[in-house]
């Protein structure tokens, strides 16, 4: 069970609830293998758009679960458009992009601070030292939600669901006639997903080759790598043909293992360097979270998942459902 915030703080307003701008386009329910890449995006985009502001009242209200929901429908939306760039790479991509990655940042220090008090709590029982520590984990965890609802509910969190909507729904990049931008638009999502999947996939394995040497940043890096990857795959779910169920779970199934392993290691290392922040906290608050036991064996499974991985054979177009001619 997640720790829960300390406290709620001020719920948010019906006055400053957040919209997504009116939709002109009525798109299918499903994505299909032919179906034009500008629509698959909306498709897709839409849906991680919709789920981040399904989470915005549980997340003012301090449900950690919400939290933990928003921003991983936020990674979703991020990770879709990396995946359909450069398709949607316009002029107002930096703004999108540079908005969306505030959001992840006010999002990122409260769901941090759940992790490292999860884990404490955890391993420490009811030591009074311990219950003096949490303390000030959890004084400096309400600080945090007292500023990430104060985000929330603010006008920038407004206009970036509106101007995100907007951009998603009719921005620069569904509109540019060169035949470049028109030749990505009609691409059928078959076509671009097999490609980029592959693209992505090799990427990943050949750093994870080297796990075993890298740093703390590059391992962190490593792990972006593979929940982009994993990401994608969740969110063209209904690209896979039914036939073929085996070989597309195990391949998000030892992803989704390297993802748990690598995701842990970066919570100790975030939550070594929190401990190492909070004033007071005492020498040995920041050696909760080293364990060079726990750091072998957690390298030695996402090891095992890259190797099952490197096996499994590659991403092929007849791995998809039956497709369909190209849909606008």
């Amino acid at each position: 069970m997640r720790a829960r915030m300390s406290g709620p703080t001020t719920s948010s307003r019906a006055t400053t609830r957040a919209k997504p701008a009116t939709r002109r386009n009525t798109l299918p329910g499903r994505l299909s293998p032919g179906m034009a890449c500008d629509t698959a995006f909306r498709i897709i985009a839409r849906r991680h758009l919709d789920a981040v502001i399904a989470q915005h009242d549980g997340t003012c209200r301090g449900d950690p679960e919400a939290l933990h929901q928003i921003r991983i429908a936020l990674t979703h939306l991020r990770t879709a458009i990396r995946f359909f760039s450069p398709m949607v790479d316009d002029a107002l991509r930096p703004n999108v992009w540079a908005e969306l990655r505030w959001l992840n940042g006010q999002l990122g220090m409260v769901r941090d601070l759940d992790v490292a008090i999860e884990r404490v709590v955890a391993e420490s029982g009811d030591e009074l030292a311990v219950i003096a520590e949490l303390q000030q984990w959890d004084e400096k965890r309400a600080e945090s939600h007292r500023l990430l609802a104060r985000a929330l509910q603010s006008a920038r969190y407004r206009r970036l669901v509106e101007q995100t909507s907007t951009w998603i729904e009719s921005g620069p990049w569904s509109t540019r006639r060169s035949k470049e931008t028109i030749r990505l638009r009609r691409r059928t999502l078959a076509e671009h997903a097999m490609e980029r999947l592959t693209e992505w996939e090799t990427r990943l394995l050949k750093k994870a080759r080297r796990l075993r040497k890298l740093d703390v940043e590059k391992r962190h890096k490593l792990r972006l790598l593979n929940k982009r990857l994993t990401y994608s795959i969740e969110s063209l779910q209904d690209l896979f043909a039914a036939e073929t169920p085996t070989k597309h779970k195990s391949i998000l199934k030892q992803l989704r293992k390297a993802q748990r392993a690598l995701g842990q290691l970066n919570d100790d290392a975030r939550g070594q360097a929190l401990a190492a922040s909070l004033n007071g906290a005492g020498l040995g608050a920041s050696d909760r979270f080293l364990n060079r036991k726990r750091e072998k064996k957690l390298l030695r499974t996402a090891s095992v998942a890259y190797r099952k991985l490197d096996k499994a054979k590659p991403f092929r177009s007849s791995d998809l459902a039956p497709g369909s001619e190209p849909e606008v």
